[in-house]
């Protein structure tokens, strides 16, 4: 068992980091909100994941309805290197069976790509390689194809522990920007990045072999600088981790 009675509420509106030391279950807890981790064949999960009161589990929703509503941007920038710029951000389209016109089409990658941060870089090439951009102009592509399909919920799993510093300051000012439209959920192993993006965090942990758990959660601020659990305090001052 990774995780053992983990309950979280995500509000609209603000960003929440999931915080803790590696393996205690963090990626895994992410990928179950929008069934990521039914692509390990002996993968099994008990509970339910509601998103507006609706659980995306329902044996009624399809599989690409719920990644639809809830994308994911991975650690690793995964733009196909064989697609233009231009169609990587559609590809989720395709993918997801969504139907629109080429002036439609147009227009949604202008959009996409401006919410991500990425259109005036790129705006005067779109049909060049996806592949062929920097690291962090990739994993921006990456946000853009998530964001085309309008999901409602956007999971960052560590989206800038590959990238420069410069690269990460231009992703995290882009999620600010994006909290305003939709709910995001990252994972960071950085504190300071986590105490600058977040208002709400969620400190994990696993310990001699147990199941992860929710130690602690609430204002980003306040687990930072006055934490009820000592493990917490432990974690967030470097003494562990």
């Amino acid at each position: 068992m990774v995780l053992d009675r983990v309950s979280l509420n995500m509000p609209a509106g603000i960003i929440t980091s999931l915080i803790g030391p590696s393996g205690c279950g963090k990626s895994t807890f992410l990928r179950i909100l929008n069934r990521m981790h039914e692509l390990v064949p002996s993968a099994a999960m008990a509970g339910q994941v509601l998103l507006d009161g609706a659980d995306v589990y329902d044996p009624k929703r399809r599989l690409t309805d719920a990644r639809r509503h809830i994308g994911m941007v991975f650690q690793k920038p995964n733009p196909f290197p064989a697609m233009s710029i231009r169609e990587n951000v559609l590809a989720g389209l395709r993918l997801t069976g969504m139907k629109a016109s080429n002036s439609d089409k147009d227009a949604l990658v202008e959009s996409s790509l401006r919410r991500a941060g990425l259109w005036a870089e790129v705006a005067n090439r779109l049909s060049a390689p996806g592949g062929g951009l920097s690291g962090g102009q990739q994993q921006r592509l990456c946000i853009a194809r998530s964001l085309a399909v309008r999901p409602r919920v956007l999971l960052m799993d560590e989206p800038c522990s590959a990238l420069d510093p410069t690269s990460t300051r231009v992703i995290e000012e882009t999620m600010l920007e994006l909290a305003q439209e939709v709910t995001i959920v990252i994972v960071t192993h950085n504190m300071q990045q986590a105490a600058r993006v977040s208002q709400q965090c969620a400190f994990f942990l696993a310990s001699q072999g147990t199941p992860g758990v929710i130690v602690e959660h609430g204002d980003t601020s306040a687990m930072f600088q006055s934490p009820q659990d000592e493990r917490t305090a432990a974690y967030v001052e470097g003494r562990f981790g």
